[in-house]
């Protein structure tokens, strides 16, 4: 058996802006389970990077260990990559940008990975905003140790051997809020029509951006009673608009009532269906997402969407007024300025 994928395609496949195809952005076929939510979220990405004809060696994605860090090798075949121990994503990550400010990055981790081991790494990456699109692969239990609950698991859900969990699950999303991260989602595996829109708005966003996407594990999660299943995500799903993402050219000006929907016709002659939120939910507001989330929260709804957005993010990088040019790439010139200026520094501090 092979995990390479087959060579050929169509010839009249349709093409990127800079010439690629979207077969150019997929990786090896996948060893998970048929049915797993991971499978679609990879799609998912394909599909996002191919939309935004993103060159496959400009990006750089990250992974920990479990289920949905074993992704990264089927997506993005061509683009850099490294898998690091449990939890330690985020440190690694935090290198790699600090290094070279000019490459994209994509974190993949799992609920496990990041809400248990990985917590200490998670929670700093998003106090320094550090600039990465950062993907929880959501299940709720542990996939490769035989479907344990994990720290994300809502209290009162049951698993596959039909004992509840009796603790209350850690929501990302309020943590991340409360941390001060910068771009706030959450999404569903298996709802590509949401999901493609956000992860190119996360590659866009200049910080930290975290999605938490539910992603079923059809072999250890996805009975009845879990609050992570197929069925169960679909019954209580609310989402907080329909939104696209639009890159810049020239301004499109456009107004509508609020609670309508209408059709914008972009530069291309293409065009996005935009729902404009009620005058309660502003997703550029702390307090209207607490607000939201709580309300949620309440009626046992699972809140999806753009939940908050801070439109004047200042990633890690422009923090500590680092080189325009990238760290690895500063030479012996750029690094010793010479014994001149060592000269006109210590006379200073006479």
């Amino acid at each position: 058996m092979t995990y390479q994928r087959p060579n050929f395609r169509h010839p009249d496949l349709p093409q990127n802006k800079i010439g690629f195809y979207r077969k150019d952005y997929e990786g090896a076929l996948s060893t998970l389970c048929a049915g797993c939510g991971h499978d679609s979220i990879s799609g998912a990405i394909i599909q996002a990077c191919y939309e935004m004809a993103i060159e496959p060696h400009r990006l750089a994605k990250l992974s920990g260990i479990g289920c949905s860090s074993k992704t990264p090798a089927y997506f993005l075949g061509n683009s850099h990559g490294f898998n690091s121990v449990h939890g330690r994503m985020p440190s690694v990550a935090t290198g790699a940008v600090m290094a070279n400010k000019d490459l994209l990055y994509l974190g993949v981790s799992g609920d496990g990975d990041t809400a248990s081991i990985g917590m200490g790494q998670f929670v700093h990456a998003i106090r320094r905003n550090l600039n990465i699109l950062y993907i929880v692969m959501n299940n709720g239990c542990y996939g490769l140790t035989k479907g344990q609950d994990s720290a994300t698991a809502d209290q009162g859900s049951i698993n596959k051997s039909g004992v509840e969990n009796s603790f209350q699950g850690i929501d990302l999303i309020g943590l991340g809020l409360e941390l001060g991260a910068t771009f706030l989602a959450r999404s569903f595996s298996g709802d590509k029509s949401q999901l493609i829109p956000l992860i190119k708005a996360g590659l866009s966003h200049p910080g930290f951006a975290l999605i938490d996407v539910i992603s079923p594990c059809v072999t250890f999660n996805n009975n009845v009673g879990s609050t992570k299943s197929y069925d169960y995500t679909r019954e209580h799903i609310e989402a907080t608009g329909s939104i696209d993402l639009v890159p810049y050219k020239s301004e499109i000006t456009h107004s509508q009532i609020d609670g309508t929907t209408q059709i914008i016709t972009l530069h291309d002659e293409s065009s996005i269906q935009v729902h404009k939120l009620s005058q309660d939910w502003d997703p550029t507001s702390k307090i209207s997402a607490y607000n939201k989330m709580h309300e949620a929260k309440t009626v046992k709804e699972i809140l999806t969407g753009l939940i908050y957005i801070d439109t004047e993010s200042k990633d890690l990088h422009s923090v500590l007024k680092t080189s325009k040019k990238p760290l690895n790439a500063l030479t012996e010139s750029d690094l010793c300025p010479g014994n001149d200026a060592l000269a006109k520094i210590c006379a200073g501090m006479r």
